[in-house]
């Protein structure tokens, strides 16, 4: 639309439109897609003439701690070089919380911001390992590496391969 001619355009627009020599396009799936790409590319890039979505805003992702002895799955708003896997950026708040949820149910990994080794013992197992939604490695409860495996089931589910996640999950029942 801004190609179509200047009459109509903002100062601003028809001084960004001048400025102009090429541009590329990106196809996408959806609306939905195309807009947390526009975001992304716009934090990224930093145009001098977009000044939408320039704010401290950002989509929530779901983040797997595996920098910490018994790895958490938590809502992150950042990607952050910290040693952790992230999985998004999702489009609202609402789907990550009930994709947290659903992967409690799934897998009882810890949501507690206990350190490890170090506080292993010192309070009495949280109210999610009373509702079978935690196996309380707080407490030494669990082997780590079967809680690792969790982890990795979880990574698995997260990055679209749950096809490995519920033939490993099918064998256990069996």
């Amino acid at each position: 639309q801004y190609f179509q001619g200047s009459h109509g355009l903002s100062p601003k627009t028809a001084a960004m439109v001048s400025k102009i020599r090429e541009f590329e396009y990106i196809v996408t799936d959806s609306e939905l897609e195309a807009l947390i790409l526009e975001c992304n590319l716009i934090k990224k890039h930093k145009p001098k003439f977009n000044i939408l979505l320039r704010d401290d805003k950002h989509y929530p992702y779901i983040k797997v701690t595996l920098n910490e002895e018994y790895p958490r799955v938590i809502m992150a708003r950042r990607q952050v070089a910290d040693g952790a896997k992230y999985f998004g950026p999702y489009a609202n708040v609402a789907s990550v919380r009930e994709t947290l949820s659903l992967l409690r149910k799934l897998f009882p990994v810890r949501s507690c911001s206990l350190v490890f080794p170090r506080d292993i013992g010192r309070n009495r197992p949280c109210l999610y390992y009373h509702m079978n939604q935690c196996l309380a490695p707080c407490q030494g409860n669990v082997d780590r590496n079967e809680y690792m495996g969790m982890i990795k089931d979880i990574c698995n589910f997260l990055g679209g391969r749950q096809q490995e996640v519920v033939r490993r999950l099918e064998d256990a029942m069996k």
